[in-house]
This record gives structure tokens, C-alpha cells and sequence, in this order.
């Protein structure tokens, strides 16, 4: 049997360098499809828009350009889906960080509005693009559920669904006896909860592959093995520098999220990187596929430092959480998602856990997603806190259609000035310390 581990060694080509320890072959590497078989830049191409980054919001963005007739270039410093987009859980969630009355109290009605209902429609985006595009990537949309553990996080659970309720989704108020029968969770793990039926999962990698392909097929050119090195004015809007070539371009679209480099003066140090991890079982036996969640909804629990899970597609049980703080790649940095998956579902206790990886995921201050456009022609979007499947498609599909009609498709987010992080360079001592603030606040 193909026993897929990630260790240090076990990395990509190209992949030494900026991408660092987080490198490896995941459970969605070992069951995906064949990657794209995508050039190198080697020349020097001209294009309506140059978008850098070859996740969910640049692919999304490239495809929604070449369906509408534009000329758009992607380059990719891996492979399609090499970063997050490859990596997470998943889990196609809707909505923000913040709840719309948050939203509300945040930003005034009339901006909390916009961004509700945009929030509130972007799994359908997924779902809409996997369909629209017939690609092969799992798609299930049988829901999500959020467990609370305890009396704080039912009632904010409470609070949560009663809102967006309001706001017309088909979500619906559980009590425990539901949850643990619907998730096949360990007697009284969850106080309650909700379900959102919005929601659902995806092979990740096989999704952002999917994109990739349909962009192509549609006349976007992509490039692989080509980081972007260089921005800098031109003639006719800007030109970006690879190794070996150059994109000359009037609009440019910059999504790199967790994996933003120096390309942008201090986009960089405006999120903070965070590594989540995940390890996965074999596929479990028929017996416990009827008792732990047969209905394939994906979960994750109200705690701050949270945990989520659901079955693939072929029955194995997928958990993941916070990542190691340090390089540490051993089997001791994973050791806390097993406890979870324990807890969770003792009958798993003795499970083979073949698969274990990591990736990274930007973290903004606020909260909130950011959207910059620090200079005419170029439009900057990162930070999505975890949020990242739906939330990236959606942003990087309302950027294309920006580009292509203006004001008649607004933004869903204000431009924001590029703000760097204080102490920036510190950010791990900083995580360190709010992974122990959260810890405690998870116990009340």
C-alpha cells in the first residue's frame, strides 16, 4: 500500500525555497488527477491581464477573463493548486468571519449588506463553477455542521444561525442528540449546533485542477514554474519578470495569499502566515461508514482553536487543525490532531493514519479579506482566515468581472491601503502566545 508521509524530504520540483517545509504529498496529491501538463514562460507574451498566482482566486480569475473573450496570462511559481488551494479540507463553507450583524456593527448597513449577501452566495459560486465546467472533483453539497462544546459556543451558535436565518439561508438550529447522530461523534462531545445547507466539500486539489484546466481550454495561457520576480511600470500598464521571460500587461491581478513574497512592497508583512495540518485514515470499513457521518456532511467545531473533518470519497475520515508553530515535521507536531480525532471518534482509536501534511493560510488582523489597488491597473487580494474555497473563487470571479465591466460589477470589498504588520517578523512568538490565549478561552 502507497504510504504517503510527509516529510521534509518529500518535496515538489521547484518547490525548495519560498514554499519551505509545507512541501509535501498530501492525501489530494496521492488521489488526485493528473496535474495540467503546463509550460514554463520562456519568452516574452503580451496580454490584457497578467494575473499572478495559481490558486483558486487566480484560476477562477483567468477562467471568468478567458470566458468573456479577454487575454489573460497566469503565472504560477509551482503548479496549479501547489499552495492552500491544494491543501486545505476542502470544505466549501459560505460566509465571513464575522456573522452579519457583526458585519453590520462594523461597517453600516448599506457596505454590511453588500458583503452579507456576497458572503452568503459563495459556495454557490463553487458549486455553480463545478457544474457550469463538468468538473471531476467529488463535489458534494450535503452541508456543514458547527458543534458547540460547551454553553458559550452554543449560544453563540444560536446567535450565528438566527442570523443568517434572517437573511434567508437554509440553515437549522441541532440539538446534541442530533449532532452526535448525524457525525457519529463520542456520547456528549456537542452541547448543539447548526447545520448550513449551503455548504458542502471538494477534492481540493482536483478543484483548483479542474480550474486550471477549464481556464485553459477556454484560451487563458498558463504558466507553471514561473514566479513572478519582478513588477514594474511599462509603456501600456506594467511588465512582471520571470527567470527566463516577461509579461507585458495592462491590468494585474496579484493572488498569492499565504505564499505572498516581496514582489509588492510590504504586502508581505500585511498577513500573517499560518500552517494548518491534517492527517487521514484508510478508507474505513462499511460498518463505520453507517455510523460516523453517513450523511457526508463536513464539520468543524465552535472552539477558537478548531478542528474540522468529513469523509472523502472514498470513506476516509479527513481531520485536521492548527499546525506546528515551529519546522518540526515529526510525528509529535501531528500528535494533537490525532488526540482530536480520538476524542472525537474513539472507535477510530486504532486507526492507520497514512497520510499527514501541512500548508499554509494567510491570516489577516482584521479579520477580514483584503483587497488592494495601490496604483492604476493593479488589484491585490489576500488574507482569507481560513475561509478559503469559497470565499477565493467568489473574490477572484467579482475581480474578473470588475476588470471586465467596471463599476457596472463592483468589488465585494473596499480597496484598502497595503498596511504591514508590526513586529512582523516576530509573527511566530505572536501565534504562539494567542494559540495559548485561545486555549484557555476554549475551556469557558
Amino acid at each position: 500500500m502507497h504510504n504517503p508521509i510527509l516529510r521534509n524530504s518529500d518535496v515538489l520540483p521547484g518547490a525548495a525555497g519560498a514554499a519551505g517545509r509545507d512541501a509535501g504529498l498530501s492525501l489530494w496529491q496521492a488521489t488526485g488527477n493528473p496535474a495540467p501538463a503546463l509550460p514554463e514562460l520562456r519568452e516574452s507574451v503580451r496580454a490584457d491581464v497578467a494575473v499572478v498566482g495559481g490558486g483558486y482566486l487566480g484560476l477562477a480569475c483567468a477562467l471568468q477573463l478567458a470566458e468573456a473573450g479577454a487575454d489573460a496570462v497566469l503565472l504560477e511559481a509551482e503548479s496549479p493548486g501547489f499552495g492552500a488551494s491544494g491543501r486545505n479540507g476542502g470544505q466549501v463553507i459560505p460566509g465571513l468571519k464575522y456573522d452579519p450583524d457583526e458585519l453590520r456593527a462594523l461597517y453600516g448597513a448599506g457596505p454590511a449588506e453588500a458583503m452579507i449577501d456576497f458572503a452568503g452566495r459563495t459556495a454557490d459560486r463553487v458549486f455553480d463553477t463545478v457544474a457550469r465546467y463538468g468538473m471531476d472533483c467529488d463535489a458534494v453539497r450535503h452541508g456543514w455542521i458547527q458543534g458547540a462544546h460547551n454553553e458559550t459556543m452554543l449560544r453563540t451558535t444560536r446567535r450565528r444561525a438566527a442570523q443568517w436565518q434572517a437573511c434567508g439561508a437554509d440553515v437549522e438550529l441541532l440539538d446534541g442528540e442530533q449532532i452526535g447522530r448525524m457525525v457519529g461523534s463520542a456520547p456528549g462531545l456537542y452541547r448543539g449546533g447548526w447545520i448550513d445547507r449551503r455548504a458542502g466539500s471538494v477534492h481540493p486539489l482536483n478543484y483548483a485542477r479542474g480550474l486550471a484546466d477549464a481556464a485553459a481550454a477556454r484560451g487563458a495561457r498558463l504558466y507553471q514554474q514561473s514566479a513572478a520576480r519582478r513588477i514594474e511600470r511599462a509603456q501600456a500598464g506594467w511588465r512582471i519578470a520571470t527567470d527566463r521571460g516577461q509579461v507585458q500587461a495592462g491590468q494585474v491581478v496579484i493572488a498569492t495569499n499565504a505564499y505572498t513574497d516581496d514582489l509588492w512592497p510590504g504586502l508581505r508583512t500585511s498577513v500573517v502566515p499560518a500552517l494548518s495540518s491534517q492527517i487521514a485514515t484508510e478508507p474505513l470499513p462499511a460498518a463505520l461508514r453507517e455510523t460516523i457521518l453517513p450523511g457526508r456532511q463536513a464539520v468543524s467545531d465552535a472552539r477558537r482553536l478548531l478542528h474540522y473533518y468529513r469523509l472523502d470519497a472514498a470513506g476516509r475520515l479527513v481531520i485536521g487543525g492548527r499546525g506546528p508553530l515551529s519546522d518540526r515535521d515529526d510525528e509529535g507536531a501531528y500528535r494533537h490532531i490525532r488526540r482530536a480525532l480520538v476524542s472525537t471518534f474513539p472507535q477510530l482509536a486504532d486507526a492507520p493514519l497514512p497520510y499527514r501534511w501541512s500548508g499554509r493560510l494567510a491570516m489577516t488582523r482584521d479579520g477580514m479579506p483584503h483587497l488592494h489597488r495601490p496604483a492604476p491597473g493593479l488589484t491585490m487580494a489576500l488574507g482569507c482566515n481560513g475561509r478559503g474555497v469559497a470565499l477565493t473563487t467568489a473574490v477572484g470571479q467579482a475581480i474578473a468581472g470588475h476588470l471586465l465591466a467596471g463599476d457596472a460589477s463592483p468589488l465585494p470589498f473596499a480597496a484598502m491601503p497595503i498596511v504591514p504588520i508590526p513586529f512582523h517578523r516576530m509573527h511566530r512568538v505572536f501565534v504562539s502566545l494567542m494559540v495559548q490565549y485561545y486555549k484557555i478561552r476554549d475551556l469557558f
